[in-house]
C-alpha cells in the first residue's frame, strides 16, 4: 500500500524483460475517497517477477484544456503495434461536461516509459445508434471507457472491447460489451454490442479476454448496486465476473457468468508469468469495517474447476501490494 495516494484499475505491458504495472492513483489528502475519480492520473510500476515491484514515473495526467481528457485520465490497456510502437488506448473526461461524459483516446510510447498523448481529441465516442448517451437521463454518465484492445486471432486487424451501455432496455440491465473495430490502430469504427442489452448488470466494467490454459475467457467487474434491482433482492453480490466463451471477438453469453471474488476486490485483471500460469490481480477496494482501501492486490493464482467456471485458489489479505517500493 502507498501512504500518500490511493491506487485502483490496473493494466499490464510485458516487454520481454519487464512487466509494467499502469494504475490510477490519487492523493490521500483529498481525504474522501470519492473524490478520487476527478483527480485521476495514471501510475506506473515495473517488476521481473509480478511480486516484487519499483514505482517510476507517472506515465499520464490529465491534459491542459481544452481537450477530451483534461479533468481526468481512466482505465485503458496497452498493445505494440507492427511499427514496434507502444500504445496505450485509454479514458478521458473532460471538464466542458463537468467529467460525465467519457471518451476514448491513445498516446505512444517507445520504451513504454516516456508517454505522448497522439491528440487533444478524442479516438472515438458512444455511437448513439447502439449506445445510451448523457441526454437519455437513465444513468448518471455516458459510459464510454476502459478500452481492452488486441489483435483478431485470424490477422484481421485490431478489436476493442469497451464499458458501455445500451441505448434501450430496463436502467440497470443496459451494461454490454461495446465493440470498435481498426485495421490499423489508428482509424477506429464502432460496432455493435458483443452482447445482449438485457444482461442484468448495470456496467461490465474493466473487460479483458485471455486464454487461460487453453480455454478463453471474458473478465468484467460489476458492484451490488449496479446489479438489477431484482437479482439485488435475492441477495446477490457483485465483484469480479469471469464468463467462458468460445471466441475472443464473440458474441458474448454474460448470462454464463460467474463471480471470481467478492466484492471486498475489483477491477481484475489475469497476467501470465514467464512460466505460463496465470495470476489474477485486482485492487482492494473494501477493508473489514467498509472503509475504502484503495490498494492493488498481490497476484492470486487462477484455475478452472470441474464445474466449467475459472476460480481464485486463494483469496489475499491486505498485505504487501504493489508497488512496494519507490525509485
Amino acid at each position: 500500500m502507498l501512504p500518500d495516494v490511493w491506487t485502483w484499475d490496473m493494466w499490464f505491458a510485458d516487454d520481454g524483460e519487464r512487466f509494467h504495472c499502469f494504475y490510477l492513483k490519487a492523493s490521500r489528502a483529498l481525504g474522501d475517497p470519492g473524490r478520487r475519480h476527478l483527480r485521476a492520473s495514471i501510475g506506473h510500476a515495473v517488476s521481473t517477477d509480478l511480486r516484487h515491484w519499483e514505482e517510476v514515473e507517472d506515465a499520464l495526467v490529465a491534459a491542459d484544456s481544452p481537450a477530451f481528457d483534461d479533468y481526468a485520465t481512466w482505465t485503458g490497456s496497452i498493445v505494440r503495434g507492427p511499427d514496434r510502437v507502444w500504445r496505450m488506448f485509454y479514458t478521458g473526461c473532460s471538464r466542458a461536461e463537468s467529467g460525465q461524459v467519457q471518451r476514448i483516446g491513445v498516446a505512444t510510447s517507445r520504451d513504454l516509459y516516456t508517454w505522448e498523448a497522439a491528440s487533444r481529441d478524442a479516438l472515438l465516442e458512444a455511437d448513439p445508434r447502439w449506445y445510451e448517451k448523457l441526454d437519455s437521463g437513465a444513468w448518471f454518465d455516458e459510459a464510454w471507457r476502459d478500452p481492452w484492445v488486441y489483435a483478431d486471432p485470424d490477422g484481421n486487424g485490431w478489436h476493442m472491447l469497451i464499458t458501455a451501455r445500451a441505448k434501450d432496455g430496463a436502467p440497470y440491465g443496459r451494461g454490454v460489451v461495446g465493440h470498435a473495430t481498426s485495421s490499423d490502430l489508428e482509424t477506429w469504427t464502432v460496432r455493435e454490442p458483443l452482447s445482449a442489452t438485457d444482461s442484468g448488470y448495470g456496467q461490465l466494467e474493466v473487460l479483458q479476454v485471455a486464454e487461460v490454459d487453453g480455454r478463453g475467457v471474458l473478465l468484467f467487474n460489476c458492484l451490488h448496486g449496479e446489479l438489477t434491482p431484482e437479482r439485488r433482492a435475492a441477495g446477490e453480490r457483485g465483484g469480479v465476473w469471469a464468463v467462458p466463451i468460445e471466441s475472443p471477438t464473440g458474441p458474448f453469453d454474460i448470462s454464463r457468468a460467474t463471480r471470481l471474488t467478492d466484492e471486498s476486490l475489483y477491477c481484475g485483471r489475469l497476467v501470465q508469468d514467464r512460466e505460463g500460469a496465470w495470476w489474477l490481480f485486482a485492487f482492494h477496494l473494501g477493508g473489514p469495517h467498509g472503509e475504502f482501501v484503495g490498494a492493488l492486490s498481490d497476484p492470486m493464482p487462477v484455475a478452472w474447476g470441474p464445474d466449467g467456471a475459472l476460480h481464485t485458489t486463494t483469496l489475499p489479505v491486505i498485505a504487501d501490494t504493489l508497488p512496494v517500493a519507490t525509485a
